[in-house]
C-alpha cells in the first residue's frame, strides 16, 4: 500500500538474449488490485523499449485497461500522447517499480530453473561458462584439481587433491600426498612437491591434464604451484588461481591485485565446494596418520614386545585405548601372562593391575 501514490500502471522488465520478461501492476487506490507477468520470447532482436510498447498494448486490450500515468524502467517505444510515463529515482513510484522489476526477475529465475530440471546439461554449460569467464580460461574447465597442505602443529605434513569433473566431484580421482622432500613446516616448498610429483606422473602415464588448478592459498603458495608448472614445462599448458583465505579473493599468476568474485556467482560456488572438500579430504587423512604414528610409538616403546605381539593385540582390541582398558587377563587371554604384564605396566604407567 502506497501512501502518497494514488493511481498509476506500473511496468517492470527482466530480459535476457532470447526471452522478455514484463511484470505488469494494476494500482489504484495505493494498492496493488491486479498483477501479472508476461514472457515474450525475441524475433527480430527487438528492444526493451520495443517488447514494452508490445506488453502495454497487449494489457491495454486484454485487461481493457486506460492509461493515465504509467511508472516504467525506461520509455517505451510508443506514441501515448495522452499517457504520462514516469521513470522514478526515488520514492513511493520507485519502491513500486522496484517490486514489479523484481517480479519480472522471479518468473525468468523460475523458468531457467525449469529449464534446468528438465535439461540439466544446460545448467552445466552455463557453470563451465561462467569460470571459464571469471577465471580467464581459454577452454572449458571441464577437469579442476584443487591442492591443500594440511600441517597441524607441524606433525605428519601431507596434502589433499581433490578432482572435480564437469563441475561435480569424482571422488576415485582424490589423492593424498604424505611430504617427503621437505623437512620442518614449509607449505610453500610442499606445495611445489605435490604438484611435481602429480603433474610428472599423470605426463609419464600419458593421462589427461586438468584445464584449471586452485591452490588453497594467496600469492605464496600460487608462486610455489607456479614454479613447480615452470620447471616441468607445463605453465601455458594449464591455467593456476590461487584462493586466499576469503574466498572471493583469486589470485592469478603475475598479478599482485586479487580479483573478487561475485558472491552469487556459480564460479564460487564450484570453488567454495572444491576448496571445501579438499580441506576436509586433507584433514581426515592427516588425523589418520596422527592416529596411527601415535599407536606404533606407543606399542613400540614397549620392551620386549614384538610386531607379532602388536599385531594380534590390535587386531583383537582394534586400539591402544582399548587396551589400556582391558583387564590383564583379557589381555593375557591373547598374548600370554608374560606379555601381558608387559603391555598392562606399559601401558598403564607401571601400576599395579589386579587380575579381573
Amino acid at each position: 500500500m502506497s501512501q502518497t501514490v494514488s493511481d498509476v500502471d506500473v511496468f517492470g522488465i527482466d530480459d535476457d538474449k532470447q526471452d522478455v520478461y514484463i511484470n505488469y501492476m494494476h494500482v489504484r487506490r495505493g494498492a496493488v488490485v491486479k498483477s501479472v507477468t508476461l514472457r515474450y520470447k525475441r524475433r527480430l532482436d527487438e528492444t526493451r523499449a520495443e517488447m514494452l510498447a508490445y506488453a502495454m498494448e497487449e494489457i491495454r486490450q486484454t485487461l481493457d485497461v486506460t492509461y493515465d500515468e504509467v511508472v516504467v524502467a525506461e520509455i517505451p517505444d510508443v506514441e501515448m500522447p495522452d499517457v504520462t510515463f514516469t521513470v522514478p529515482q526515488r520514492g513511493d513510484r520507485a519502491k513500486l517499480l522496484d517490486v514489479s522489476q523484481r517480479n519480472a526477475r522471479q518468473a525468468k529465475l523460475d523458468v531457467l530453473k525449469q529449464l534446468e530440471r528438465n535439461n540439466p546439461e544446460e545448467r552445466l554449460e552455463r557453470t563451465l561458462k561462467r569460470m571459464q569467464q571469471d577465471f580467464h580460461l581459454t577452454e572449458l574447465p571441464r577437469h579442476v584439481e584443487c591442492f591443500d597442505n594440511s600441517n597441524i602443529q607441524g606433525t605428519n605434513p601431507v596434502a589433499s587433491c581433490v578432482v572435480f569433473k564437469n563441475a561435480k566431484p569424482s571422488k576415485r580421482d582424490y589423492r593424498h600426498f604424505n611430504i617427503k622432500t621437505v623437512v620442518g613446516p614449509d607449505d610453500f616448498a610442499s606445495m611445489k612437491e605435490v604438484l611435481t610429483r602429480r603433474y610428472s606422473r599423470l605426463v609419464e602415464e600419458g593421462e589427461p591434464l586438468p584445464q584449471l588448478i586452485v591452490v588453497d592459498g594467496g600469492k605464496g603458495q600460487l608462486s610455489a604451484a607456479v614454479e613447480a608448472l615452470d620447471a616441468m614445462g607445463l605453465r601455458g599448458k594449464i591455467a593456476v588461481v590461487g584462493i586466499a583465505k576469503r574466498l572471493e579473493e583469486i589470485f592469478f599468476p603475475g598479478d599482485s591485485a586479487p580479483l573478487y568474485i561475485d558472491k552469487n556467482s556459480e564460479s564460487l560456488r564450484v570453488v567454495q565446494h572444491l576448496r571445501d572438500e579438499a580441506h576436509r579430504f586433507g584433514i581426515t587423512h592427516h588425523r589418520d596418520r596422527r592416529s596411527k604414528s601415535q599407536i606404533v610409538s606407543e606399542l613400540d616403546s614397549i620392551k620386549g614386545v614384538g610386531d607379532a605381539t602388536k599385531t594380534a593385540l590390535l587386531k583383537h582390541f582394534k586400539s591402544v585405548k582399548k587396551i589400556r582398558e582391558a583387564s590383564l587377563d583379557a589381555v593375557a587371554q591373547v598374548v600370554g601372562p608374560a606379555k601381558a604384564r608387559l603391555v598392562v605396566d606399559a601401558l598403564r604407567g607401571n601400576a599395579i593391575i589386579p587380575p579381573a
